[in-house]
């Protein structure tokens, strides 16, 4: 199925054209682990909903709207950019929005009447805009290294993703949002630039430091990364082009059984993904009472293992290929949360009871919540390589010329279902009435993916 494009550049990129497209992800990750996950989204659902309840659904209908854009959107952009060459371009136009939709975050502050549609609707343009740009950006893979390299380049991608989230999760708990009692950050310190904890400017700031971040990384793809020869299709022809294409890429991934299992694998062990780190932090704060300072600490650790897996994750690929690190991520996973689900306030291992914590024990002061820590420090290793070896191998089974399209396939395959992993563990909690549901129900997705990708071809 494999043939190369005359026209693509030489597969031997300098290193400073590796470094630029590597620097893309530590860019955007910014915008995943303040706005999506760590800062923002908790300040959200805190300080600007009604109640938390309410938050998560507004947050969540917001998840869901920006992951129904980008279904539609995805592929036939992707299929437009190789009709008409050039990937920096859409990347560009991509990032601004992404700019724009960060820095109205700022203007999010409690007690405003308009606050929650900026929230809302900020978070929703950003994450689409974000999801959109890693599209070109994974297109790009194929003309970058021989494939027997794609494997590196993916997962250093992916650790360079996390560290950069890592750094600028510390900068913000360390010296930018403090908390409204205390009125000082995680380091003790008085928030930096006179930002009031009263009015969560702290939390509100991350939209603004995530397009500053993002402006000045994503600078080095734009100077030094190769790009595509215009292939001088007008866009307008392009686009009518493209929609042809997602067509008929959707009948050729059809046609080829090893490329539809896959999109239909990923599909799967994805939304058990997304799942795991969207109730990972609800799970630790209802079944152990964590606060921001425990999940914020758990949020770095969780990122520095997810540095690590992905540069090691990265090499096993290139070493053992794509497939075998993929099933073995997911085995890891599934075996994670059936020890998450042995886990209660006072027992491990189902059975086995522990004792409460004592107040002068520190953070993650009994042995369920060590343990808990523990295995959400292995979903962090293994999420990475999961990732990071998911594109790789597409980009081994597709050809090069029409990378962008199956990468915008790809795209659709992780977000056209991923409500239906969150909407099954909320489902089975409310009728078992407990969160030990959750993981269960993850499991099957977990294991219906590992049979899914067993039977794509190893490459």
């Amino acid at each position: 199925m494999r043939d190369i494009n005359p026209l693509a550049p030489p597969r031997k990129a300098s290193r400073p054209a590796i470094l630029g497209w590597l620097l893309f992800d530590w860019a955007c990750q910014p915008f995943f682990t303040l706005v999506t996950t760590f800062v923002f989204a908790p300040y959200f659902a805190s300080a600007l909903a009604s109640d938390p309840v309410n938050g998560q659904s507004l947050w969540g209908y917001a998840t869901a709207a920006a992951g129904l854009v980008l279904a539609i959107l995805s592929p036939v952009l992707g299929s437009v950019a190789d009709a008409t060459g050039p990937k920096k371009p859409w990347i560009a136009a991509s990032g601004l929005v992404l700019v724009i939709a960060s820095v109205a975050l700022w203007y999010a502050a409690p007690g405003q009447s308009y606050a929650i549609p900026i929230a809302l609707i900020g978070f929703a343009f950003g994450t689409v805009a974000v999801e959109v740009a890693a599209v070109f950006n994974n297109a790009m893979i194929p003309h970058l290294v021989p494939p027997e390299r794609y494997g590196r380049l993916s997962g250093t991608g992916w650790a360079m993703g996390y560290l950069g989230g890592l750094v600028s999760l510390v900068i913000v708990l360390g010296f930018l949002a403090a908390d409204p009692v205390s009125m000082k950050t995680v380091f003790g310190l008085d928030p930096l630039f006179g930002l009031d904890p009263a009015t969560r400017e702290g939390d509100r700031v991350t939209g603004p430091f995530s397009a500053l971040w993002f402006l000045v990384f994503i600078l080095p793809l734009f100077l030094f990364t190769p790009d595509l020869p215009r292939t001088g299709m007008s866009l307008k022809n392009a686009a009518r082009q493209g929609l042809e294409q997602v067509k008929n890429t959707v009948a050729d991934a059809r046609r080829h059984p090893s490329v539809g299992r896959f999109l239909l694998a990923n599909m799967v062990y994805q939304d058990a993904l997304v799942a795991l780190f969207a109730f990972g932090g609800i799970y630790g704060a209802g079944v152990f009472g964590w606060q921001a300072i425990e999940l914020g600490l758990f949020g770095i650790m969780l990122t520095i293992t997810g540095t690590i897996g992905a540069l090691i994750g990265g090499r096993l690929d290139d070493r053992l290929g794509a497939k075998p690190v993929i099933l073995g991520a997911i085995v890891i996973l599934a075996l994670v949360c059936l020890g998450v689900l042995s886990l209660g306030r006072e027992h491990i291992l189902f059975v086995v009871p522990t004792a409460p914590p004592a107040p002068d024990d520190g953070l993650y002061g009994s042995a369920p919540e060590k343990l808990f820590v523990l295995l959400g420090l292995v979903i962090g290793s293994v999420a990475g390589p999961l990732q990071a070896s998911s594109r790789s191998l597409l980009a081994r089974l597709v050809p090069a010329q029409a990378a962008g399209r199956y990468f915008g396939l790809l795209a659709l395959s992780g977000k056209v279902t991923s409500f239906l992993a969150p909407l099954a563990v909320a489902v089975a909690t409310a009728i078992f009435q407990t969160q030990a549901a959750g993981p269960a129900v993850l499991i099957l997705f977990l294991l219906a993916g590992f049979w899914l990708l067993s039977g794509v071809r190893r490459v």
